[in-house]
Formats: structure tokens, sequence, C-alpha cells
């Protein structure tokens, strides 16, 4: 990793003299995993730092969710800044072996969000014992990012009311990017998440006999190959579009010649703009519908919106850009990063406050360590950079002079 920067406003120097402590914060909250609303001993973990460390915080948000609060030297700016990390783990297996591995089976941190919790808490510690900025700077632990919207539900329980951040960042881990660089871009970055269910009904029957049944499973396998020309053949080729359907459930194995009475499928569509979300939404309940009358079944459509499009404002990703320039170079910030079709809850609250979801690099995707995979661990070395990258953008958002 390039040496940062020795400007006033890089804490990444100062991050590194506690760099043990964090890691060793880190690799417990590792061997500690916990699902969405369910992160009590990360959230224990949290409350004890920052009540070490002197920081005003508060529990219960969004159930599990902590705000820390630091006001700076001065505070006559009126301004503040909200930074956010997620908390929560994934129902995985971990494959792992190492010692910090997993010590709960079918849990582990497979996206990083220990290594992100550990960032935050290491920025509060900077920022705390310098308070080199006129304002106030709130520190968001969010839980339930994987699926249960927990930005949503801190927002849902009076987050902007109560800590009213004038902009707000986050940041997430990248293996796609090698350790010491930092991307972003402005405008849509991550797409928005829809879920998709499929029930299908026909008529039981004997497998020998299938004239005498409406198979459901023949008509599950037609809707999985036409739903896959909805892209292909409905949306612009400029225009991004996802549309997986990856799992079905019909029948019992161990009953070779019954045909089942119904089918699911269950799947996800990704997309970046509302208008091709509503086409797709629309053309798939009109295939659904009419591939399961032409075989004399029924079948209905439940399109789930659970988290839209993570959309970037202008200014605050050139902030941004700026920030990790003076940290890292403009050699290792990558403007204009390749938008991601995975997606992400801190998407609610770029609805209402204008920020930045950045990317850290700390690479190991070309040995198979990518987010979601059971071997993944994040890469502690990245920790410094990941800590005064957000405490940065407080002080440069925050001005003293």
């Amino acid at each position: 990793m390039n040496k940062p920067v020795d400007l006033p406003l890089d804490a990444v120097n100062r991050v590194r003299e506690f760099h043990d402590e964090l890691t060793t914060i880190r690799q417990d909250l590792h061997r500690h995993p916990e699902l969405g609303f369910e992160e009590h001993y990360t959230a224990e973990v949290v409350a004890r730092e920052l009540t070490r460390l002197g920081i005003e915080h508060h529990r219960g948000l969004g159930k599990t969710g902590i705000v820390g609060v630091i006001h700076g030297q001065r505070s006559d700016s009126g301004r503040s800044i909200g930074l956010r990390a997620d908390m929560d783990a994934l129902p995985m297996h971990e494959e792992n072996a190492f010692a910090h591995k997993s010590t709960i089976p079918g849990k582990m941190h497979g996206c990083g969000h220990d290594g992100h919790t550990t960032m935050l808490l290491g920025a509060a510690r900077y920022l705390s014992a310098t308070k080199k900025f006129n304002g106030t700077v709130y520190l968001i632990f969010q839980p339930g990012e994987e699926g249960y919207a927990g930005a949503r539900a801190m927002m849902e329980d009076g987050l902007f009311e109560r800590f009213p951040a004038d902009e707000i960042y986050a940041l997430h881990n990248w293996p796609g990017l090698p350790a010491g660089k930092i991307g972003l871009r402005p405008g849509p970055t991550m797409a928005a998440a829809d879920r998709v269910t499929i029930h299908i009904e026909g008529r039981g029957g004997h497998g020998a006999h299938p004239h005498a049944a409406i198979d459901p499973v023949v008509v599950a396998a037609h809707i999985i190959v036409a739903a896959q020309s909805i892209v292909s053949r409905g949306i612009n080729p400029i225009d991004t579009a996802v549309i997986s359907l990856c799992h079905i459930n019909a029948g019992h194995q161990d009953a070779m010649s019954v045909i089942p009475r119904e089918a699911r499928i269950v799947g996800t569509v990704r997309t970046f703009k509302p208008e091709t979300q509503d086409f797709i939404e629309q053309r798939l309940a009109q295939l659904v519908s009419s591939i399961a009358t032409a075989f004399g079944a029924r079948a209905t459509l439940h399109f789930e919106r659970v988290y839209p499009a993570t959309v970037n404002t202008q200014r605050e990703s050139e902030f941004a850009r700026d920030v990790a320039i003076a940290l890292v170079g403009e050699e290792n910030v990558v403007w204009n990063l390749d938008p991601s079709m995975g997606s992400e809850d801190f998407s609610f609250m770029l609805q209402k406050k204008p920020g930045c979801y950045l990317r850290l690099g700390q690479g190991g995707m070309e040995s198979g360590c990518f987010l979601h995979n059971t071997t993944y661990d994040f890469n502690d070395e990245v920790i410094p950079l990941g800590a005064g990258l957000l405490a940065a953008l407080a002080e440069r958002a925050l001005p003293l002079g």
C-alpha cells in the first residue's frame, strides 16, 4: 500500500499507531458473526469501545443499531456529517481454518462488515482524540444490511430526525481492487434489488399418465427459459438489467413417479432505472400468466421491491474523490468505477440525504477471496486507510478554518 500524503486531514498514520488493537477487535467480531437484527454481541463491542473513548452514543435504532456523536473543537458551523458502517453477517458456513474463523456454525462474516465496523471505530478513536473539525460527526453502526433493510429500520426509528446529518458516506471493502486503491463514481453505483416469487398451480397425477395431469414442473421450465428473453429482447442493450431465477421447488425427490400439484420459483431482478424495473415487472407478470394458461395451469407473480438503486450525488462524489486523492494520490483513485449489479440498503439513506458510497480495495479476488464466498476474510492491512478515509471525509467536510 502506498504511503498516504501527510496532510492535516490525513488520519491514516495516526490510526496505524493502534492498528494492532483494531485488528484484534476485527478478528473478535469475525469469530462472533450475527445475522440481521441479532447483532447483540457486536453492538456490545461497539458500545464498549465508544464508552471507553468517552463518545456519546445512543442504542436501539433499528433494534440493534447504535449512533455515536462527536462534537468538534467548534460547532458554530451548524453542520454535520454521517459516517455509516454495517454490522451483520451472512447465513453461510465458513470454510477457513485460521484462528479467528467463525465459532458459530452456519454464520460467517462473508462480506467484511466486521471490517467496516472496525474501521468506523478506528475513525471514531481518531476523531474523538483530535476533534479537528467544526460541527458534528454522527457514527452510524447499522444492523441488518444483508436483506433486512436495517438502514430503513433505523430511519423509521427517527435516525435523521434525531441525528440530522447534512451529508452521509459509507465505505465497503472491494476485493476487485488492489489494497491501497479507492473506487467510486457519481450516479448509480449499486443496482436495485427485487425479489421474485412465482407460484404455479397445476394438477397432480401419476408420472406414467401425464396426460391426466397438468405438470407444473414443465410450466416452470418454460417460464424460466422464457424469462431470459425479457432482458435480451426487451431491454435496450445500452441499459443494464439482470433476471436470475435461482430456486425451484416442486414435488419430492423420493417420489419419482408423482407429478406434483404445484411449483414455486424464487429469484431476483437487478436494475438501475425505475422505468426498467417497471417494465420487467409488467412483462414478467404477463409472461408468467400467459405461459401457465397455455398449459392449462395457473400462475401468479409476487414482485417485491427490496432495495432501491444506490445513487451517489454528484457534488458529494466529487468531494469524496478529492479527499481520496489527497490520501493515496490520483493514480490510486478509480473514478467512475464500474457500477455493480449487487445491491445495498445504504440506498435508503441516499434517498433522504446527499452522499456517496465508496469502495476500498482489499485485493484477494485472484485467489478466490470474493464477497459472499465461504473462504472470504477481510484484509486487516487496509484498516488504517479505511478508518483514515472516513475520518478525513469528516475533517474536510467540516473544516475548522
